[in-house]
C-alpha cells in the first residue's frame, strides 16, 4: 500500500485580500513548472494542513493548498459575513489568477467536492482534471443522512448524547445555529462542543481505534461550528441538486472519483451519482475505508489517483 510523499515546505506562505474584509490564507509548494493542483479542504470551515501537500508527487506537482473564507489561517477567522459558496468559488479563481496559472487540477474532499464542483461549473475552462473523495452534494438528503435519518442510527449512543445536551430540540442544525451565534458563551461552547463530539463519532466510524485530537480553544471551536452551522442554515448557498443538474456544464477532463463504503459521514451513493452524471469518469469504491483521507486504504486510493492524473496530463497540464 503506498504512504505520503516526504513533506516539503511551501515556497511560499501568504494572504490574499479577496475583498469583503477578507483575506484568504495560501500555500504553494513545489517547482514552478510542476502540474498545478488545488487542494480543497472539507467542513466547512476545517482549513488545510501542511500534510495535505503530501498527496502529491513533489517533483512533478505545484501544489496550492487555501484555507477558505472564515476557516483556518483565513481572517476574520470565523467571519460569516459576505461567506458563501459563490463568493469561495470567485476567491479560487481570484487566487489561480493571483499565481498567474492557466488552469489546475482540483483535488478535493467531502464538502470540498461541493465546491470544486461549483468551481469547475463556473470556470470550465481552469480546470485540468479532478480527483474527488467522499463526495458531499449538499442535497437535502445528505444533510438529513448525516442527522437522525441515517448515521444517527448507526451511531444511537452518540446521537442520544447530542439529543440530550441540546435538550431535544425539533432540529439540530436550527439549534446548534442558534446557540452558537448567541450571546451565551456557556451555551454556545456546549452547542460546538456537542457538534464537535457527533461529527467526531460519525467521520470515525469506519475505524476500531480513532485517534482523539486535543479539544482546540474555545473561541476556534465555537468559530468552526459557526462556519458549519452557517453553510448548513443556508443549505450551503446551492439550490436542490444543483451539481447533479449541473454537471453537464462541467469541463471534459479525467474526473477520478473515490469513496469508502464505510464512509457514513457522505455516503457512497454520492458518488455514485455523480459518476452517473459525468461521461468518461471512473469511480473506485473502497470495501474497507470510510470517510477519513488519511486512512490507509483510501491514502493509498487517493496516491494512486494523482499519480494517475500528472501520467496523464504531465508535468505542464
Amino acid at each position: 500500500m503506498r504512504t505520503a510523499w516526504p513533506l516539503i515546505p511551501a515556497t511560499a506562505c501568504d494572504w490574499l485580500d479577496v475583498g469583503d474584509g477578507h483575506r484568504v490564507y495560501f500555500e504553494d509548494a513545489g517547482p514552478r513548472d510542476g502540474l498545478p493542483v488545488v487542494f480543497l479542504h472539507g467542513g466547512p470551515g476545517s482549513g488545510c494542513k501542511p500534510s495535505h501537500r503530501q498527496f502529491f508527487d513533489p517533483t512533478r506537482y505545484r501544489s496550492v493548498l487555501v484555507d477558505q473564507r472564515g476557516s483556518g489561517r483565513s481572517t476574520p477567522f470565523a467571519g460569516c459575513e459576505h461567506n458563501t459558496t459563490r463568493d469561495l468559488v470567485a476567491d479560487l479563481e481570484r487566487l489561480r489568477v493571483h499565481l498567474g496559472l492557466e488552469a489546475w487540477v482540483v483535488f478535493a474532499g467531502s464538502w470540498g467536492v461541493a465546491l470544486g464542483l461549483a468551481y469547475a461549473q463556473a470556470y470550465p475552462s481552469r480546470v485540468l482534471g479532478m480527483i474527488l473523495r467522499g463526495s458531499f452534494l449538499a442535497r437535502q438528503t445528505d444533510l438529513d443522512w448525516f442527522l437522525a435519518a441515517g448515521a444517527g442510527r448507526l451511531l444511537p449512543r452518540a446521537w442520544a448524547a447530542i439529543d440530550d445536551a441540546l435538550g431535544h430540540p425539533a432540529a439540530i442544525v436550527e439549534e446548534v445555529h442558534r446557540r452558537v451565534f448567541g450571546d451565551d458563551d456557556a451555551l454556545a461552547l456546549a452547542a460546538a462542543r456537542a457538534w464537535s463530539r457527533w461529527s467526531g463519532e460519525v467521520v470515525s466510524f469506519s475505524l476500531d481505534h480513532a485517534e482523539v485530537d486535543p479539544e482546540p480553544s474555545a473561541g476556534e471551536l465555537i468559530g468552526k461550528t459557526r462556519i458549519e452551522m452557517h453553510y448548513a442554515q443556508h443549505r450551503y448557498f446551492l439550490e436542490p441538486d444543483e451539481l447533479l443538474a449541473r454537471a453537464p456544464s462541467l469541463p471534459r477532463v479525467p474526473v477520478m472519483i473515490i469513496h469508502g463504503q464505510r464512509d457514513i459521514t457522505c455516503t457512497p451513493d454520492a458518488s455514485l451519482a455523480l459518476h452517473r452524471a459525468i461521461p468518461g469518469s471512473t469511480l473506485e469504491i473502497l470495501r474497507t475505508a470510510g470517510h477519513l483521507s488519511a486512512e490507509p486504504a483510501m491514502a493509498d486510493a487517493l496516491l494512486r489517483a494523482a499519480d494517475r492524473m500528472v501520467d496523464v496530463l504531465g508535468p505542464h497540464g
